[in-house]
């Protein structure tokens, strides 16, 4: 089956979790992940043992005796796990393994979809999420968790993409438009460049036309890393993506896909 054969591409195996003791697991494997303020945890071991008695989910990967990955969640509205936290050792394939057992997991109870949010200006996340899985962003929420005190997030708004994973449809791959008109782009100093008038970006290939109806909407190559280096260029592509992708998606604009360098794919309708 697909997650156990993720599962063992990536040298683990994943399952439900069900004691004190592995909560706690979690709790510190968070910890580690984001180092959150006292106010700001991902999961508390509390709300980990509501959700797994009451039949949500929450699950780890084992490498060996090693907790290196973790998921909790819970059932939303319309047949739907809302994934509310997922966290693992980067570069190994745990969070795709972790990501097969969620679907798995709700195949076996009916469940349709799995939603969660992720940040836009996150590129490998974006590229994960949307070319990896074919999950699609339906909703762009500005500032949606308020202020979060943790070594990723904190000194920046909290602008999140609503994703949503149907699991009985096959949209992945990166998705790379002929023509397209692009929004953002990253400058030469790693400063986002916003383009009002929506004309396609110079070093595109020639016979692009500014008119099309989808745009390319880039993100920055490296957000976390800027965040500690330069903080104003930081709120500036927050700003950017905001205005761009935000804006474009408030009018009707779909998400269609992510190419491979870094852009969203969004169909003005």
């Amino acid at each position: 089956m697909e997650h156990e054969e993720a599962a063992a591409r990536a040298g683990v195996v994943v399952r439900e979790l069900c004691e004190i003791g592995e909560f706690e697991q979690v709790y510190r494997l968070f910890d580690e992940i984001w180092r959150p303020g006292p106010t700001n945890v991902p999961a508390t071991v509390e709300l980990m043992v509501e959700f797994a008695h009451t039949g949500n989910y929450v699950a780890g990967a084992y490498a060996g005796d090693e907790l290196v990955g973790a998921s909790v969640g819970f059932r939303a509205a319309g047949r739907a796990l809302h994934s509310h936290v997922t966290g693992a050792v980067v570069g190994r394939g745990i969070g795709y393994a972790l990501k097969a057992h969620q679907k798995w997991w709700c195949l076996e109870r009916g469940l349709e979809r799995i939603t969660w949010t992720f940040d836009p200006l996150v590129r490998r996340n974006a590229y994960f999420n949307l070319v990896k899985l074919g999950a699609r962003p339906e909703e762009y929420l500005p500032d949606f968790y308020g202020v979060m005190a943790d070594a990723i997030n904190e000194g920046d708004e909290s602008d999140r993409l609503m994703a949503v994973w149907h699991l009985d449809e096959d949209t992945g791959a990166d998705h790379d438009p002929r023509e397209a008109a692009v929004r953002l782009w990253e400058g030469p100093n790693g400063e986002p460049v916003l383009e009002p008038d929506i004309s396609p970006q110079p070093a595109l290939e020639p016979g692009i036309s500014p008119q099309s109806r989808t745009q390319l909407v880039g993100t920055p190559s490296d957000i976390e890393r800027l965040r500690r280096d330069n903080a104003y260029a930081a709120r500036a592509w927050r700003r950017a993506m905001r205005e761009a992708l935000g804006g474009a998606m408030a009018a009707g604009g779909l998400v269609v896909g992510f190419t491979t360098r870094g852009e969203y794919v969004v169909s003005i309708t």
